[in-house]
């Protein structure tokens, strides 16, 4: 599955591409669209993009996942070292399970506190033109389907610009570009 951006000039153009990828067999579900009056998108029927589509909050929970459990299990090993003395083999696997447990599930919350406050890559590149007017579709599509929607929607809306997520965008926006 690959997101595409489209960033469409007003309000017009966006409801024309939606309902062109809806021609195309594209759903609601993969057609999210954000922009400053979002009220009118709900009066033309188009899907408005959530926090889940604008934001890194998926990502970090991810990320706060992946901290949280063995953070977790080392704080089950300290609890195992300071606390020890009363502990079976059970006991010991248990904390340190449930020391793991708990510490993903505290990653994922404080990860995604922060993760909503942080935009997606796209959103960040193009907040001027949202500001000043501009549409940012995000659409979901199969890696088969790329090239045949992006060839559908730039032959009849040239003015629409088409983007993707780079690499480079994405080590540089999860802060791992050095």
């Amino acid at each position: 599955m690959q997101r595409l951006y489209f960033l469409t000039p007003d309000l017009p153009t966006t409801v024309n591409v939606a309902h062109e990828l809806t021609d195309l067999g594209l759903t609601d579900k993969e057609v999210h669209v954000t922009g400053r009056d979002w009220l009118k998108l709900k009066e033309h029927g188009i899907n408005c993009a959530t926090l889940l589509q604008t934001s890194d909050v998926a990502h970090a929970a991810v990320r706060g996942l992946l901290f949280g459990i063995p953070l977790g299990c080392v704080l089950g090993v300290v609890v195992y070292y300071f606390l020890g003395d009363g502990f079976t083999n059970a006991g010991i696997a248990t904390t340190i399970i449930g020391m793991g447990i708990f510490g993903g599930l505290f990653g994922i919350w404080t990860s995604t506190m922060v993760g909503v406050s942080v935009h997606d890559v796209k959103v960040d590149k193009y907040e001027d033109e949202i500001e000043h007017g501009a549409y940012l579709m995000m659409v979901d599509v199969p890696n088969e389907r790329e090239s045949m929607v992006y060839t559908a929607i730039h032959r009849h809306h040239p003015e629409v610009i088409i983007d993707k997520v780079t690499p480079e965008e994405r080590r540089h926006h999860c802060g791992t570009d050095i």
